[in-house]
């Protein structure tokens, strides 16, 4: 059974290490976030921010050149790159190998927020799940883009991928039309983890996350976090982390998705308490974030005498 709903930090949860004294952006990880499409640059703009505010040391965005501009205008911290778009604004299938190219920079990739319902865009989806060595965490219509793929494709893949679909997305993953009681859809859930060695974040009110074999229930959130954009920052939280270490043996990436569902919970409750789940934004729960963090990065050990 799911744990109560609590503020108070989780005593198995994970912790990221405090910060050396002598470092820089580099030793924080490179993440890049592709995504976005005509009406839809707010979407990666969201995840490359949260990124940021998770730690990541440098955010790139790469969205179709279309929407470029507007990506870039959101905030100057961020890299923005435009590749080439389609007539309908969402990636062209031209754009891939430009994509590839920066991912092959990229610490950790995050895929799907504002993407779109493209061929071009699935192809590119359906390259990146396949190709990338790097951590991957998948979201939005990069689902929508997964779940159209034959499914003996999807077990095969070169690093770790972590999903976070809401229901319905892991309806359609799973091929269903029907709705399923929760506890079926997290049976199924597991199921598929298994299948396709990989990380689920199944949102919802406890959220579960799971490798097939362990699973875990999320103990924060509240919900006034069901509103656009949410997701988008879970995204940018569970990429930035995957860049950065955990204290002990802590293993990636089911580790790092225990963790960043559990900030993200808090950081939408430290929203809610300043300004009510009804009137609760995506850009609320970003500027939760540092104090989410705060609860979460293990006591800094003084120097020996």
């Amino acid at each position: 059974m799911p744990a109560p709903r609590t503020n108070d930090v989780p005593g198995d949860l994970p912790r990221l290490r405090p910060r050396d004294r002598d470092t820089s952006k580099r030793d924080y990880g490179r993440v890049l976030v592709v995504g976005g499409s005509a009406g839809m640059a707010g979407a990666p703009s969201l995840a490359a921010l949260a990124a940021l505010k998770s730690g990541a040391g440098l955010v790139e965005l790469v969205v179709p050149e279309s929407v470029a501009a507007i990506a870039a205008g959101f905030d100057p911290c961020v890299m923005t790159r435009g590749v080439a778009a389609a007539d309908d604004g969402t990636f062209s299938a031209a754009a891939a190998e430009a994509i590839m190219e920066r991912a092959r920079l990229a610490d950790a990739v995050a895929v799907g927020p504002g993407i779109g319902r493209s061929a071009g865009a699935a192809a590119i989806v359906e390259r990146l799940w396949a190709e990338l060595p790097q951590a991957a965490v998948l979201d939005a219509d990069a689902l929508w883009a997964l779940a159209q793929a034959e499914p003996a494709k999807l077990t095969s893949h070169a690093g770790p991928r972590i999903l976070t679909p809401h229901a319905g997305e892991m309806l359609r993953l799973l091929h269903r039309d029907a709705p399923l009681p929760r506890p079926d859809l997290e049976e199924a859930t597991a199921a598929l983890a298994a299948d396709l060695r990989a990380i689920f974040v199944l949102k919802g009110p406890a959220t579960l996350v799971t490798d097939g074999t362990r699973r875990t229930h999320n103990t924060s959130g509240n919900p006034g976090m069901a509103t656009a954009g949410c997701g988008d920052v879970l995204t940018g939280v569970v990429a930035a982390l995957l860049c950065q270490p955990l204290v002990g043996d802590a293993g990636l990436p089911f580790d790092v998705a225990r963790l960043a569902a559990w900030v993200h919970g808090r950081a939408g409750d430290i929203a809610a308490e300043r300004v009510g789940e009804v009137s609760l934004t995506a850009t609320d729960v970003l500027a939760g974030l540092p104090a989410a963090f705060s609860a979460v990065v293990a006591p800094r050990v003084p120097p020996a005498a």
